[in-house]
């Protein structure tokens, strides 16, 4: 069993090629043992934007270097591997130890842990599905127990604004912080919506439930009260 989930932060086209090089290696690795199984944690980034519900059939034609980089590592290890592979493509993943302090859940808790306010861009419109680090890594355990494959997205199901995000972990926070918007000064990413079913995970998974929102924003701040 090999689950693969590295890469660097692809924000650029070096950092494309760096990603692209990193898989050439675990395939070419790949194709000289057996394992018997492969997971690749890929993303929903390889999704073309949609105003309809996105799910595993959804048509894979990413618009950012960062979904063209994982549907290239997946197309690779497709021709790498003659045994299972497993494709797990997470929405926005948030948890008490993330590392990116990307926008959204762990940047707002980070901030408000500081007493700092939160602030949005724009006034926090966009509405997406975010999936508890926690669901994600049970997932993975799942898959790798029934030795699975196909694609499955990790998604809860449902959207929220950031700005219903940003003032549910203010309500959480001791002292309450502020939430601020800005002038906007971009376009919406995803055109500010980016929704999935979540039926393929029901089917494959019927005892498992993803924690909603409120239950995980919950979940951390006890966590980070000890």
């Amino acid at each position: 069993m090999l689950i693969i989930a590295a890469e660097a932060p692809c924000k650029n086209t070096s950092m494309l090629v760096s990603n692209i090089k990193m898989m050439e290696a675990v395939s070419g690795a790949l194709e000289r043992s057996s394992p018997a199984h492969v997971m690749y944690v890929s993303s929903d980034a390889v999704y073309r934007d949609s105003m309809e519900l996105l799910d595993e059939s959804s048509c894979a034609e990413p618009s950012s270097l960062h979904g063209i980089m994982h549907l290239t590592r997946e197309v690779m290890l497709k021709d790498a591997v003659d045994c299972p592979l497993a494709i797990l493509r997470p929405t926005l993943i948030y948890g008490a130890e993330d590392p990116h302090n990307g926008y959204g859940p762990n940047k707002f808790r980070r901030l408000a842990e500081q007493g700092e306010d939160i602030v949005l861009f724009g006034e926090g419109e966009e509405r997406r599905d975010h999936v508890h680090v926690n669901d994600v890594a049970e997932l993975i355990r799942l898959i790798a127990w029934h030795r699975s494959q196909g694609v499955l997205n990790a998604v809860t199901g449902h959207v929220i604004s950031f700005r219903k995000i940003a003032e549910m972990i203010a309500d959480l926070s001791e002292p309450s912080v502020t939430v601020k918007g800005t002038p906007r000064t971009g376009p919406m990413p995803h055109n500010g919506f980016r929704a999935f079913n979540n039926q393929a995970t029901q089917e494959a998974f019927p005892d498992f439930r993803y924690l909603e929102l409120a239950e995980g924003l919950a979940k951390i701040q006890n966590e980070a009260l000890g």
